[in-house]
């Protein structure tokens, strides 16, 4: 057997102090997962059940990478988030179970096209054009569960040219790691690679060409995003 065309190459993750590379097969995103940003969102904050959206795998982005201006919008935001990487897969996970399959956790930025993504919700429509676009899911190396444990509070911050603009504790996750890793596992079966970008606080906003945006999350580091011109 050969290709009609050459295989995509496989999207990776870079492991923090290791030339080794995770590689990558879903981008599972959680929307709403923090109640503030559900306010800012003009919803309900209440502990509703939690609904999931996918970004392509070739979104992935690395840390100091710039990442142009998108086309087809004019409200182009960050949000910062806390990253868990599957490392063990598994179907109908018990949450007290959950954690045994995380590999690592690192810090990511889930680049949105607002208007798009408004657009669609007020039509009914799947949020696919303004949330898996080109080069919306910058994450930065991944840092083993060996070595950092499992972060279940601690900050995570985001600034735009050095002024903050979303600032909260991972304890005020609505639905936490374990919880979300467990009702995916209900769904569909999770496999190595699996990435889930946990949600991300209150204060998402716009970023224009040469903004330079810095998501740190307490003993994860930082991720560095430049926004380019227009494309």
């Amino acid at each position: 057997m050969s290709y009609i065309f050459d295989p995509a190459p496989v999207p990776t993750l870079a492991v923090a102090d290791s030339q080794d590379r995770i590689p990558v097969r879903r981008i599972f995103c959680i929307g709403r997962n923090y109640a503030a940003h559900a306010v800012e969102m003009g919803k309900d904050p209440d502990r509703d059940p939690p609904f999931f959206f996918l970004k392509p795998n070739d979104a992935v982005v690395e840390d100091g990478a710039t990442v142009p201006y998108p086309p087809e919008t004019e409200h182009f935001h960050y949000e910062a988030e806390l990253v868990a990487v599957i490392g063990a897969g598994g179907k109908n996970i018990a949450e007290e179970d959950a954690l045994d399959h995380v590999w690592g956790y690192a810090v990511g930025n889930d680049l949105t096209r607002r208007d798009l993504q408004l657009k669609a919700r007020e039509q009914g429509r799947p949020w696919d054009l303004g949330k898996g676009f080109d080069r919306s899911a910058p994450i930065a190396p991944v840092h083993s569960v060996s070595k950092v444990g499992h972060p279940s509070k601690g900050f995570i911050r985001l600034t735009v040219n050095g002024e903050t603009r979303q600032e909260a504790d991972l304890a005020e996750l609505i639905w936490s790691v374990p919880e979300m890793i467990s009702i995916l596992s209900h769904s569909m079966e999770l496999r190595p690679g699996d990435v889930i970008m946990t949600g991300t606080p209150a204060g998402v906003g716009p970023l224009a060409p040469g903004d330079t945006c810095v998501v740190s999350v307490e003993g994860l580091g930082e991720l560095t995003t430049k926004i380019g011109p227009k494309e």
